[in-house]
This record gives structure tokens, sequence and C-alpha cells, in this order.
């Protein structure tokens, strides 16, 4: 990975920093539902405070399409977020003009003020150049620590990052170099864990890995159409039949580039999907016509174990089964678990991420235990389809 700036590289005492976060978190009856993204954001904020900088927090918030949307306002975070910070934090009724510039201006050293959803303006998604130059204004610094943003070539994240000094925060930092780490420069063998529902929404992320992994574990519903590609029968399951080609094109260029296919050998089946369904454990080769797969069975995790212990890095997006539904979170839950062990021990770097990747492993109890965990979604996604990120490019000398 090519050089980026740190808070190690800037001089911040008494100056004006713009700091682009990513506040974009659930809400439930305007309260914050999970502070996982602001109390991951203030170490950056504390430290630039701390050193005396005057901080300027800016985020979006949902999609209000360019148009103010009260329901979309931040103004609800900026309580959550001073008290995260141990510090009062003041806002702005916008991220630029009068009233972005009055609170700015008001601040002192070590202080903090928020300012309205950039989505509020159209030339943010834009990457207006005129929007980035109002952002840029307000302050002397520029700090991106948004790297669940990183993927979208916009103003605040884009744009602005050429007309001020720029640099990573702490959270941008630590997420560029778990995945350098991971995948860019990693200690082998690497093993990568895909699973989800469908392989037509990971086909790059699939073509990416099978030339930079030495091992890949293929579970969930995408299994079961690499599994009818083999002319296996996969019964009522989930399974992209038409992109039997597809699986196969994989699998050939695995092959060829001396990367391993594990999928699963035993599966767990029921007739439907859902709690207390009736479910039984079979051979892959002898899945019932009317049953569906909802779990890789016991000798599949027994087989990943094995893998497991002789990898030295672990790249995980999606679950090996329906975890959602018990008993279908077995698999997930008992690999998972090796992993966070393992991980714990020092003996495996294991980088996760992905909207469903960390519930599976919140709800493993592992979430913690991983050696780093990316709640950014898309961005860790894009990632790992090999694509250039805007948001990162933009902090590269």
């Amino acid at each position: 990975m090519r050089k980026f700036k740190t808070l190690d590289d800037l001089s911040v005492t008494g100056k004006r920093v713009i700091l682009r976060a990513d506040l974009n978190v659930p809400m439930k009856d305007g309260r914050v539902a999970d502070p996982t993204r602001i109390e991951r954001l203030a170490p950056t904020i504390r430290e630039l405070a701390g050193k005396g900088a005057r901080v300027v927090v800016i985020s979006h918030f949902d999609r209000p399409k360019g148009k103010v949307v009260p329901s979309m306002s931040l103004k609800p975070l900026a309580e959550p977020l001073g008290q995260a910070l141990g510090r009062p934090v003041k806002f702005a009724e916008d991220c630029v003009g009068p009233k972005a510039e009055q609170v700015v201006s008001s601040l002192k050293n070590g202080e903090v003020a928020l300012l309205e959803n950039l989505r509020f303006h159209a030339g943010e998604e834009a990457n207006d150049a005129g929007f980035a130059r109002q952002l840029a204004s307000l302050g002397e610094v520029y700090v991106n620590d948004a790297f669940s943003a990183a993927h979208r070539a916009h103003a605040s994240t884009a744009a602005i990052a050429s007309l001020l000094p720029s640099a990573a925060g702490r959270l941008m930092q630590e997420e560029l170099e778990h995945l350098a780490q991971a995948l860019e420069n990693p200690e082998r063998p690497v093993m990568a864990v895909v699973g989800g529902a469908k392989i037509s929404t990971k086909l790059d992320l699939l073509g990416n890995l099978v030339a930079k992994v030495d091992k890949l574990v293929i579970g969930g519903g995408m299994a079961n159409t690499f599994l009818n590609a083999q002319g296996l029968g996969v019964g009522k399951s989930l399974c992209e039949k038409d992109l039997a080609d597809t699986a196969r094109r994989i699998l050939d260029t695995a092959k060829k580039r001396g990367c391993a296919v594990l999928l699963p050998v035993d599966a767990v089946v029921a007739p439907e999907f859902k709690e207390g369904a009736p479910s039984t454990t079979v051979d892959i080769n002898s899945v019932p016509e009317d049953q569906m797969i909802l779990d890789v069975g016991p000798r599949t995790i027994e087989a990943l174990v094995r893998e497991i212990a002789a990898c030295k890095t672990v790249v995980w997006n999606g679950p090996l089964g329906a975890f959602e539904v018990k008993p279908f979170d077995q698999g997930t839950v008992a690999v998972a678990r090796d992993v966070a062990a393992r991980s714990q021990k020092k003996q495996l770097l294991s980088v996760a991420g992905g909207g469903d990747t960390v519930a599976a492993l919140r709800q493993a109890g592992v979430d913690e235990k991983f050696s780093y965990v990316s709640t950014a979604g898309g961005a860790f996604l894009e990632w790992l389809e090999g694509k250039e990120l805007p948001g990162v490019k933009a902090l590269m000398s």
C-alpha cells in the first residue's frame, strides 16, 4: 500500500481540523440504537482535542437527496457524541455558510463542534468542487476517519482532500493497516471465508480472492450454487442454477491459481426455513429433494477447523449458514469461535467485515475477539473486490 499521512504527521494545535466521520448510525425513537461507530470515532477526536485542535466534525446521515429533511438531522447525535468524548459538543444547523461559520469561529482550542448533515446539500454526493471549497474554508487541516464512506467519491471524502493538508484518522489508519496486513502483504497460508445467499452479489469478490488466497471457503446459499454446478442435488435449497457456468469458471480459475476451494461435505437440512423446523444432518451427496440446506454439518466444521489450524491469516465475509434462525447458526458460531480463539492466542491474524458478518460474529460472542472487525460494510466489500476507494486514494501521497 502506498504511504498515507496520519495524525502523527500533522501539527494541529490551535488549528481548525475538519474531521470527516461516519455518524450514519442506527436510530430508534430519536435515540442512537447502536453506538459502535461513535465509540470507534471517539479516540481520534479526543487525540485532536487533547493536542489543542479545534475539531469540526462533518458527516452524512441517511439519504435526504440534497434536501433538508428534519428527521435526518444530525442534531440528536451531538449529545451522545459528547457523552462518548466526555466533553460538550456544539452543533451548527448547517455544514456550510453563516450558521456553520459562526459555530466554527466560536471554537476555542480543544473544543468540538458537529455540523449538520452533509447530504442536505446536493453538492456533497455530486463531489462538487464548489461545495468542497465551502467545506474547506471552515478549516486549516482535513482528517478522514470514515473508511465506511471511502468507497464514495463525494465532496467531503474526495474533493476536499486536495484543498487542505490531509491525513487519516486513527480509525481509518487502523482499518487500512489491518486490511493491508490481511491481503496485500499477508503471512501465509491465507484463508478467505465467504458466505451469504447469492454468488451474483459477490462475483467480483470471488474473482479477486481466488488470485490472492491459498484457501477459499464458500458457505451459505452461495455454496449450493457451486455444489449444483458440480452435479450434486441440492433439493429445495436456495440456488442460482443459471450461474452454474460462472461457478465452474471460478473453480477452474482457483485450480489454475493454486487456490483450494473448500465446500461443505455434509449439511444440516430441513423441509422449511423457520425456527423449530425438524432438521437432520446428511452427507452432501444425499440431500433429499424435499429438503433445503440451511447450515454446514459437523464433518464440515471439523474439516474447516483443521484447515484453519494450518493458516496464519483469515479474512471473513458472510455466514456459513442461515445463522439468523437456530439451530442453523451452529456452523458459523463453531468456526468463528475457533478463529477467535486462535486470534486471541496470536496464532492467527483474523479480519472480518460486512453487515451480516458483524451480526453473526456478535451472535457467536466473538465480535471483539477477532484481530479486527470492520463495520464499514460496502467499503470493506469493495476493498475485498480489489477496487480503488476514492476516499483512500485521496489520502495517498
